[in-house]
């Protein structure tokens, strides 16, 4: 395997593409009883969030997430404080907002705010996540919260202005076969519910690997 960092080729990039586009539901955005906003390195998953209440698309948002190695410097308060924060700026209100400051992965962040929304009536939830972390936070809220009927949105970014937000091509990609790595091994641990990967998908995936996209693999 070859980890020297290199151009990312046109083939790569085609495979990278393949595999971004499968990681988005493709889910047609409605009403829900409450949003939650999964945190990450991404505030603009807190832009999007904000956009989609102003939308009138749900009454109460969750943030939810504490820090990790790779938000610390940049979240030092906690992803879901930042978040929040954020959100005021762009004019929701606070007391629209419930802050879950606790959670690490991506199974806390299902449970913890499943338990603060609790004391609501909530049926449906809208899941506001990374572009290429939809189909994740899906599997895994129908693991963790299996009655609540499931709907996931991100900022609609093409791969390209993704890449640019972010400002490192090889980073978005290794993140892209990272997370295709968890969605097909969560299933056999319990996080998650199983996904079906098709042949192109698999096969952009493991071409992604062989030219060394590993950077963000779990470890064995």
């Amino acid at each position: 395997m070859n980890n020297e960092r290199t151009a990312v080729t046109n083939d790569q990039w085609a495979d990278a593409e393949v595999v971004w586009d499968y990681h988005q539901m493709h889910h047609l955005v409605r009403p829900c009883s409450a949003g939650i906003g999964l945190g990450s390195h991404d505030l603009g998953v807190a832009t999007f969030a904000a956009r989609l209440y102003h939308s009138g698309l749900f009454p109460l948002l969750v943030f939810s997430g504490a820090t990790s190695p790779t938000t610390a410097s940049r979240f030092p308060r906690g992803e879901a404080v930042h978040y929040q924060e954020h959100a005021i700026e762009l004019g929701v209100p606070e007391e629209a907002i419930v802050v879950e400051s606790r959670a690490r992965n991506t199974g806390d962040n299902i449970a913890f705010s499943r338990q603060l929304l609790a004391p609501f009536e909530v049926d449906s939830v809208l899941l506001i996540s990374k572009p290429y972390m939809e189909r994740r936070a899906f599997a895994t809220c129908r693991k963790v919260w299996p009655e609540v009927d499931v709907v996931c949105a991100s900022e609609p970014l093409a791969l390209n202005d993704y890449v640019k937000s972010i400002g490192d091509d090889h980073l978005v990609v290794d993140m892209l076969v990272g997370d295709l790595q968890r969605i097909i091994e969560y299933p056999k641990w319990g996080f998650a519910i199983e996904q079906d990967v098709p042949d192109q998908v698999r096969a952009a995936y493991e071409r992604l690997l062989d030219a060394g996209f590993v950077s963000r693999l779990m470890k064995d």
